[in-house]
């Protein structure tokens, strides 16, 4: 009876685990890898020192990156496509203040959580913070 106890609650901790694998999948945006060194000491990005500030940079993701800082020395970074549109010449997003903006359906996303209150929320990408280099990557 032990042993049956005992099974029956070890296999209720291998149904709860799951595969973070697929967190990150929308079938609007495609899964680029890059790796980006964004550096605070640049006048294009110093703004990002001061909380609830956001820039936009061009050259990674599908669509761009918007990099946001939520407390001083914690970041996140979003794609700058719209997360819920087919590509087009519409859907790079842009900054709104902590939001950003889609073009195509006028619709905003937080930039301290990623939600819109839309079926999928802003592709976000890791982030580590090394001093004065932000390194964003997927």
């Amino acid at each position: 009876m032990k042993k049956h106890l005992f099974l029956a609650i070890t296999s209720l901790f291998f149904l709860g685990c799951s595969n973070s694998e697929n967190s990150n999948k929308n079938p609007y945006l495609p899964n680029y890898s890059f790796s980006v060194d964004i550096n605070l000491n640049l006048p294009t990005y110093s703004t990002l020192k001061y909380v609830s500030n956001a820039v936009y940079y061009p050259n990674a993701g599908v669509r761009g990156l918007i990099i946001f800082n939520t407390n001083g020395n914690s970041y996140n970074a979003f794609d700058a496509a719209c997360p819920n549109q087919d590509l087009s010449d519409c859907s790079t997003m842009t900054i709104k203040g902590i939001n950003a903006l889609c073009a195509c359906d006028k619709k905003e996303y937080n930039l301290f959580t990623g939600q819109g209150g839309m079926p999928y929320p802003l592709k976000q990408y890791r982030v580590e913070v090394k001093g004065d280099i932000i390194r964003i990557y997927n």
